[in-house]
């Protein structure tokens, strides 16, 4: 970040403890006691087919959740704050300064009406009550921050205006305006090309370095995974099924889920055009699990004594991780 720019205080990063979080959409139980600690400065993924409640959990984590979702139980503790605790003129100076969320889409998550160094300069205002010209000086560095070039230029487009990579990291400078200390980033680097991802990636890196941020990345793709984090959590049916160092992980898998999730990926990544792929059979449940274990109907190691009626709780398994299985006698 801007050096020279002392109006907020750098971050000087947090361990991030998430204790048995609940989340439910109406009837529906969407996250049932997700557990995940990620320490100081590091990053954590969250992987798992669309549906297994990463963006949920995202979303509660930021306290974002819609007026519909509610959160059942449970702790986001970042240092001494616990997020799920706040309310009312605490939680609004929690988000962004404790934590912030980057959302997937840039496109949507700006809006398309007001110039981009407006919607930065916006946040300043509101949250420190600078004058217009001080917080479109204080935009203008967050754009420099992030990496683009002629920031004072770029202020003055429209979101429609911009790149992809330049809307995203736009939104990116607005999500470190107030140096959190925890960013959430829900999938940020989908709907970009190879070389953008790249960039953004390599960007996000540098500011955490230069930051201290903790990071919890949402995402599908596991080689963005092998690039960026140092430890990953695994998720399926709405809980947290393994987690482990990155490494360790890509290693030896110790989940059914897991294995079946990097067979894909390893799979993808070296056929050839007329291959065809092989996906995990079934679906994830929607709408409500099954009894037992949530992957039971589509595990190969299930049976009916207890997979079908038992849900697994997570065993330690040294070094700091963890598997939710009956059957880990079939880890490699």
């Amino acid at each position: 970040m801007n050096e020279s720019d002392n109006s907020v205080p750098a971050a000087l990063g947090d361990d991030v403890s998430i204790g048995n979080l609940t989340v439910r959409y109406g009837d529906t139980t969407a996250l049932r006691g997700a557990h995940l600690r990620i320490p100081a400065g590091t990053t954590t993924a969250l992987v798992g087919e669309s549906g297994s409640g990463k963006s949920t959990l995202a979303l509660a984590a930021s306290r974002l959740l819609p007026a519909d979702a509610q959160i059942v139980s449970g702790s986001v503790r970042v240092g001494d704050t616990d997020l799920a605790a706040l309310s009312g003129p605490r939680l609004r100076e929690a988000r962004g300064g404790v934590a912030a969320y980057l959302a997937q889409d840039a496109s949507v998550a700006l809006n398309p009406v007001l110039r981009v160094g407006s919607q930065i300069a916006e946040v300043h205002q509101v949250r420190h009550g600078v004058s217009r010209r001080e917080a479109a000086r204080l935009a203008e560095n967050n754009l420099a921050d992030v990496g683009i070039p002629d920031p004072a230029r770029v202020a003055r487009r429209y979101p429609h205006q911009l790149s992809g990579g330049m809307r995203q990291r736009a939104v990116i400078a607005i999500a470190l305006a107030f140096r959190p200390r925890l960013l959430i980033a829900d999938e940020p680097t989908t709907a970009l090309d190879v070389t953008v991802q790249a960039d953004i990636l390599a960007l996000i890196v540098r500011l955490q370095k230069q930051c201290g941020l903790t990071v919890l990345w949402i995402t599908h793709d596991m080689s963005v995974v092998a690039e960026i984090a140092d430890r990953v959590a695994v998720m399926y049916g709405g809980r947290i099924v393994e987690q482990a160092d990155a490494l360790e992980l890509f290693e030896s898998p110790a989940h059914p889920y897991t294995q079946a999730l990097l067979g894909c990926f390893r799979q993808g990544r070296t056929a050839q055009p007329k291959h065809i792929v092989t996906a995990i059979k079934g679906s994830p449940p929607v709408g409500g699990v099954p009894d037992g274990c949530p992957f039971h109907p589509r595990c190969p190691h299930a049976d009916d004594s207890h997979c079908r009626t038992t849900l697994p709780e997570p065993r330690v398994l040294g070094g700091g991780r963890q598997a939710a299985c009956h059957h880990l006698e079939f880890a490699p």
